[in-house]
């Protein structure tokens, strides 16, 4: 059994708030150099290139990416021969946002509930967090803020397995269409099949927090996230709803096991700023 304060879990998620809304991953800017050396669109090539500029200014500037910083999503991988100490889980995880959020000078966009008062919690708290228990004596932890600009853009339909894979396309793509400029693109787009309703959901929420260049293990799976690309791109939606080739520089799909009855298919999106950070403890 291998111990591990509470106090390292709300270091690690104040510091990976601040990182995820301020540098773009790595492998996001390159998907996005490459696409601008891509897109026959001047416009489009334009505009790419100021998302590059932004990302540049707010990772040198430590500023935010998008003033929407964000609802925090941390997916947990708990260890299972790990020992918290000090203070239970949910609570470091929600005071490192706190400290993220209010010490990084992040934006607050949490509300206390959903549909009166709607008052601000003034810290971002609490987080929605994902947790699994896993082999290991490791805790790995994935924050991935999430803006209400793609998020509202969000697609669950339950479909049957009548529908087939056209079904699933067709699903996939009135989404993107649907959402045109108001996600941002170029956007990451995460497709969640099977399981229930809420599984699916959490399947595309997975899937919208890989990372660029990561493919589904199952090669049939693999060829599909390809399909999806192609036909998301041949759309003309373009970077920030202006035309072109580049609408998601990525396609990233998850499944899991469903009801013989059941085909499950959700949708969501990341823009641009297709945020993330990971530690492991």
């Amino acid at each position: 059994m291998r111990e591990i304060p509470a106090e390292e879990i709300t270091a690690a998620v104040a510091r990976l708030a601040v990182e995820a809304c301020c540098d773009l991953p790595k492998e996001m800017v390159a998907a996005l150099e490459k696409a601008k050396a891509g897109e026959p669109s001047p416009v489009g090539r334009d505009i790419l290139g100021q998302l590059l500029e932004n990302a540049e200014i707010a990772r040198r500037e430590q500023a935010p990416i998008c003033q929407d910083t964000g609802l925090a999503v941390v997916f947990a991988d708990i260890g299972q021969d790990v020992h918290i100490t000090g203070g239970d889980f949910e609570e470091a995880v929600n005071k490192g946002i706190h400290q993220g959020y209010v010490d990084g000078f992040l934006r607050k966009s949490s509300v206390e509930e959903p549909l009166f008062e709607r008052r601000n919690t003034k810290d971002n708290t609490p987080a929605i967090i994902h947790t699994r228990i896993v082999p290991g004596d490791r805790i790995r932890l994935r924050l991935a803020p999430k803006g209400a600009g793609s998020e509202n853009k969000s697609v669950l339909k339950m479909l049957v397995p009548a529908d087939g894979i056209e079904g699933v396309r067709k699903v996939i793509l009135d989404a993107i269409k649907t959402a045109g400029p108001n996600s941002c693109p170029p956007m990451v787009v995460g497709v969640g099949l099977g399981g229930n309703m809420e599984l699916a959901c959490l399947c595309a929420k997975r899937a919208a927090a890989r990372d660029i260049g990561t493919r589904n293990p199952d090669a049939r799976y693999a060829a599909f996230e390809d399909e999806l690309l192609t036909l998301i791109n041949k759309t003309g939606i373009g970077p920030q709803g202006l035309g072109g080739e580049t609408t998601a520089v990525a396609v990233h799909v998850e499944w899991a096991p469903t009801h013989i009855a059941s085909l499950p298919v959700a949708v969501n999106i990341n823009c641009h700023a297709a945020r993330h950070g990971e530690a492991v403890l």
